[in-house]
């Protein structure tokens, strides 16, 4: 990988710990409701925080001083609550005494009505007031959610209740906190996955295509088997990260129905997530998965679970009898917190629906737009440029003698190529853009060297229309000019296609790519040496050789013949090598 690419992938993994680290600005508005953390975990039993309060009657309009305490946290949620009905919005407003470790915010359009911290600090103590509004209710509660880690953290810690002067007592046994919904349990598989009944009883997707988990253990493995009502699912693959399937009306990631297959402690946590774009999915509920199961054995990473094929009233959960495109990812997963997968998802080619007929469907982890720009781009600057620069550079003796159409043959089988290679790249060049649907935000620097490289390929051609005469005295300007920015392009292209074989649109099978890359690389630079020694031994017109200490002149004629076969052969081998890279490029890019 190039200096550029490492740096972009380090950026770009940067940004996505930031975008998982427990919020740790403390913007957690979609939070208010539930004041769950969207972390996927099981919040601690048995708070180890307090909530303490200065003062246990109000009146409207009172300050009260409202304190969290306890062992060192990194974040919080503070709310206040009618305690007869702790499931709704939040009651009053707060007032901070620190805003370097609490800031206010507004949930349920309620400005102020929630406080949380600023930072993922350590603090130990968080003090605020509380303002008491007009149409308080009798009897009001605090509830903290506290977050020690991003897993270790407990849900709605209660104070203890505060009560209008005239209020009657507060007996509702109910009063106590809205329980978490429960989860099945979970239970470990027996035995792996197979694919025998993909196609009979099982609606499969599989990569690489008619793979079978049981026998392949780089097979990723993705099934669903309609029972009744509900769909037992099943997921397969190399993961010490997680797996993740998603349902999706497009083929693009945003507003999808998705499951993640966590792997956490040596254990696996199934967890249904709704993604709403290139964000950190978000955790929800698992009440609605039932029969929990995982495997975990040499590598490979399985989990299965059914869930309802209608679950009506529950938000952003797919009903399962209608068609959609369906992805499957995998990459690193740490402390349970999940990364940005590692290669672009395996997406099907159409929409299916699951319960309908079995099928074995097959998917591909690239656009054909995509494949076709990486195809047509390693033509143009794998193959036609850089035969055609030699051709150029050396040889001009070998077919000087010889025409095509008025010109000498080496200047149009140059021409050719060259032609060529700008109208491949300027064809490769708009399909990102189609594809798109405009610029790019996500694909580092390859796009800006693109653009170069695309502006030369224009100017090149041009360029060389107004080229001179042969004795003019600008041609010599003109060479260099024209050799400049021809090597300038093929520099830049190169590091261009480095940098585009680790994007997630068209990301080759590593580090095979790098090695084929640098392999063709050092096959054309090995080849220019050769070519220019020889050119240089050939510069000499004469050939002394040692007969008995007399000095015998050679004919240069037949020097010349000798040195052009040596050079059409080693154009053959080069022409041979040059063609097995790219066939080794244009089959990685096929099998995506």
């Amino acid at each position: 990988m190039t200096t550029l690419g490492f740096i972009f992938s380090v950026f770009t993994f940067f940004l996505h710990v930031v975008s998982v680290f427990n919020y740790p600005n403390g913007k957690v508005m979609q939070s208010c409701g539930g004041m769950i953390p969207a972390h996927g975990h099981s919040p601690q039993s048995g708070a180890a925080h307090d909530i303490s309060v200065s003062q246990m009657t109000f009146r409207p309009g009172d300050q009260i001083e409202v304190t969290l305490s306890g062992p060192p946290f990194k974040g919080f949620l503070l709310e206040a609550r009618d305690a007869e009905n702790l499931s709704g919005p939040p009651v009053g407003s707060f007032s901070l005494i620190d805003n370097h470790i609490s800031q206010l915010l507004t949930c349920e359009n309620i400005q102020g009505s929630a406080v949380s911290h600023t930072s993922s600090s350590k603090k130990t103590k968080v003090q605020v007031y509380w303002n008491a509004p007009s149409s308080a209710p009798n009897h009001v509660q605090f509830l903290a959610t506290v977050v020690e880690k991003y897993k270790i953290y407990w849900v709605k810690i209660p104070s203890p209740i505060i009560s209008q002067p005239n209020a009657l007592p507060f007996t509702t046994p109910e009063a106590a906190i809205a329980s978490l919904p429960t989860i099945s349990p979970v239970s470990h598989l027996t035995k792996s996955f197979n694919a025998s009944d993909c196609g009979k009883k099982k609606f499969c997707i599989r990569s690489p295509f008619n793979c079978d988990p049981e026998k392949e253990h780089a097979c990723m493995f993705l099934s669903f088997t309609k029972e009744d009502q509900s769909v037992l699912v099943e997921m397969s693959g190399p993961s010490k990260g997680y797996l993740s399937f998603a349902f999706s009306h497009d083929r693009w990631m945003g507003d999808d129905d998705a499951y993640i297959c966590i792997h956490e402690d040596q254990m696996v946590h199934v967890q249904p997530s709704h993604l709403t774009g290139r964000s950190h999915p978000v955790m929800e509920s698992k009440a609605v998965l039932e029969g929990v199961s995982w495997r975990l054995a040499d590598g490979i990473m399985q989990c299965s679970f059914r869930r309802n094929i209608t679950l009506p009233g529950v938000k952003n959960r797919f009903d399962l009898n209608t068609s959609y495109y369906i992805f499957l990812a995998a990459g690193a997963a740490n402390d349970g917190r999940i990364y940005r997968h590692s290669q672009q998802p395996l997406i099907t080619y159409e929409q299916y629906d699951v319960t309908g007929p079995p099928k074995d469907a097959g998917g591909s982890r690239s656009t054909l737009i995509l494949k076709a720009h990486g195809a047509l781009m390693s033509v143009a600057w794998m193959t036609t440029v850089s035969i055609g620069v030699l051709i150029a550079r050396f040889f001009r003796p070998v077919w000087s003698k010889a025409f095509f159409l008025g010109e000498a043959v080496w200047f149009q089988v140059h021409r050719m190529l060259m032609v060529t290679t700008s109208v491949l790249t300027g064809i490769a060049f708009i399909m990102p853009f189609i594809y798109r649907g405009g610029w790019s935000k996500h694909a580092g620097y390859h796009p800006y060297l693109g653009c170069v490289v695309m502006t030369i390929a224009v100017l090149q051609p041009l360029l060389a229309a107004f080229r001179p005469p042969l004795h003019d005295p600008r041609r010599k300007i003109f060479n260099w000019t024209h050799w400049s920015m021809g090597t300038a392009a093929r520099i830049i292209a190169v590091a261009a296609m480095f940098l585009g074989m680790d994007l997630p649109g068209l990301n080759l099978p590593d580090p095979q790519k790098t090695y084929t890359m640098i392999g063709f690389v050092a096959w054309h630079i090995g080849t220019e040496i050769v070519l220019e020694i020889h050119a240089y031994r050939l510069s000499r017109k004469v050939e002394i050789l040692d007969d008995d200490r007399i000095q015998i002149l050679q004919s240069f004629s037949a020097a010349e013949a000798e040195g052009h076969a040596f050079k059409k052969a080693v154009l053959a081998i080069y022409v041979c090598g040059n063609v097995t890279f790219l066939i080794i490029f244009l089959s990685a890019i096929n099998h995506l």
